[in-house]
């Protein structure tokens, strides 16, 4: 049995990746992975105790792994084939466009930038250095998430009609100090960057990716949101996209995806409701990261009757950020500029969706905080 082994270095030694790193460090095989493996290399902070440190709790003080008190020190480590990017949203742009410019592979967190014209930036630049280039939006590279496509594409249910899903966190932020990253708008804060990812990753895999759309961009979007007083970030966010037929794609689906978040409530039971012509998909919260979905069929012409239903519940080690990991280095390995399961033009509809329900919303970052604007 022979294993690909990608070189990772990452970039902040936060929660993010925590939680990353320790999946990285699963034993690919308990997956059922028997082609790729991985390795982390270096590790970069704003200080060589505070990289250290993470080495020795988080990759078992690992003495190969590097500590870097800066993170240029991390791209230019011959031992590091891509990087991880676990930093603050507003810092994604710069810290991916230094380590692709070093011609390091790259996994960005998500949000993946601060808006769209950041990411075609980004995209053009990775083109240009001809290395990998992927937001690491993880929920749909995971085994439930693949099933959930193969029973949409497969038609049984027939064409889907309206997607609801929330993600909804309760972060008290009365009582969070106002530099922290759900309050903090010089970070990106607020529930539609953090949170609108989630609900919005159902909204593509069900409708944007359906074979009757041919990859059809919304014919409308549609947002409002509610502003904290605190800090003007916002607090509770709906958002609605519609799909219509489109005659110069070829598109015949007609659907619409009914989203939300908030960072003041709790998320809710389910997190996705896909609704289809002859039957629903009901996901388990937290739809980041689901272990259950249940669907019901309808009976034969009787729409809403429930004929029969079925659950599938999955289990694995780790937390399931390592999925995305190893679609990474397949990727790398083959040669491959972007990954077909989550490509550069779905990043690029997520921030666009984003980037207008904030103007709906009237949330604008202060100056500065977007690097490259439309």
């Amino acid at each position: 049995m022979t294993f690909f082994t990608l070189r990772w270095g990452i970039i902040s030694t936060g929660w993010i990746a925590e939680q990353v790193v320790s999946d990285l460090l699963v034993d690919p095989t308990t997956r059922d992975t028997n082609d790729v493996m991985h390795k982390v290399t270096a590790v970069g902070s704003r200080s060589v105790e505070k990289a250290q440190k993470f080495i020795d709790e988080f990759v078992n003080g690992d003495k190969t792994v590097k500590a870097y008190g800066t993170y240029d020190e991390v791209y230019a480590d011959k031992n590091v084939d891509a990087i991880y990017i676990g930093t603050p949203h507003t810092y994604h742009y710069t810290n991916a466009l230094d380590a692709l410019k070093a011609k390091k592979h790259v996994l960005c967190e998500k949000p993946v930038t601060c808006n769209a014209a950041e990411l075609r930036s980004l995209i053009a630049t990775a083109k240009e250095n001809g290395v990998f280039f992927m937001e690491a939006l993880w929920t749909r590279f995971q085994p439930l998430a693949k099933e959930v496509k193969e029973l949409i594409d497969s038609g049984t249910l027939g064409l889907p009609v309206v997607v609801h899903a929330d993600f909804s966190v309760d972060f008290g932020i009365d009582k969070l100090p106002l530099t922290h990253r759900m309050l903090d708008p010089k970070l990106g804060g607020g529930a539609i960057l953090d949170l609108g990812p989630y609900p919005l990753i159902w909204t593509i895999l069900a409708l944007y990716e359906h074979p009757a759309n041919k990859r059809t961009k919304p014919s409308n979007i549609t947002g409002t949101m509610y502003k904290t007083p605190i800090t003007g970030v916002d607090c509770n966010t709906s958002y609605i996209v519609t799909f219509s037929p489109n005659s110069s794609t070829g598109s015949t689906l007609a659907a619409q995806a009914v989203l939300s978040c908030s960072m003041n409530v709790a998320s809710h039971n389910p997190g996705v409701t896909i609704r289809f012509e002859k039957g629903t998909i009901m996901i388990d919260a937290p739809v980041p990261c689901p272990l259950r979905y249940t669907v019901q069929y309808f009976k034969e012409g009787k729409p809403g009757e429930i004929a029969r239903e079925d659950t599938r519940t999955f289990k694995y080690v780790g937390s399931g950020w390592h999925f995305q990991a190893d679609e990474v280095a397949r990727c790398v390995r083959d040669g491959k500029l972007e990954s077909e399961l989550w490509s550069h033009d779905k990043s690029i509809l997520e921030m666009e969706v984003f980037d207008e329900v904030r103007r709906q919303g009237g949330y604008k970052f202060p100056d500065g905080i977007e690097k490259v604007l439309l």
